[in-house]
């Protein structure tokens, strides 16, 4: 189970820290990133990071802005979220499982946490 935490309305130019906490299976050892869908919107991957935070990627949208991490010992991984712009609101759900930057890649999902970013 994947609980996100951390979302919230904030101003361009602001920043918001996002959690994503994981119970049971063996989470420390899966690829886990976020994907993020606007309304009208299909979902698009964000950012993922390897098992033990040794390689992260990112799509080109947030890089230099987003930053994503993890702590395996607490089970939770993070997406700092930095310089927010307008089309950076969403709805960001938080994946594991998964080897792409394909939705349909990733066997686990949380319920996703909203973020407003207001102009």
């Amino acid at each position: 189970q994947l609980v996100e935490s951390g979302g919230g309305l904030v101003q361009t130019g602001g920043s918001l820290r996002l959690s994503c906490a994981a119970s049971g299976g063996t989470f420390n050892y899966y690829r886990t990133g976020w994907f993020r869908q606007a309304p009208g919107k299909e979902r698009e991957f964000v950012a993922a990071i390897s098992w033990n935070g040794g390689s992260t990627d990112y799509a080109d949208s947030v890089k230099g802005r987003f930053t994503i991490s993890r702590d395996n010992p607490k089970n939770t991984v993070y997406l700092q979220m930095n310089n927010l712009k307008p089309e950076d609101t969403a709805v960001y759900y938080c994946v594991a499982g998964g080897t792409s930057r394909s939705p349909t890649g990733y066997a686990y999902w949380g319920q996703g946490t909203l973020v407003t970013v207001s102009s």
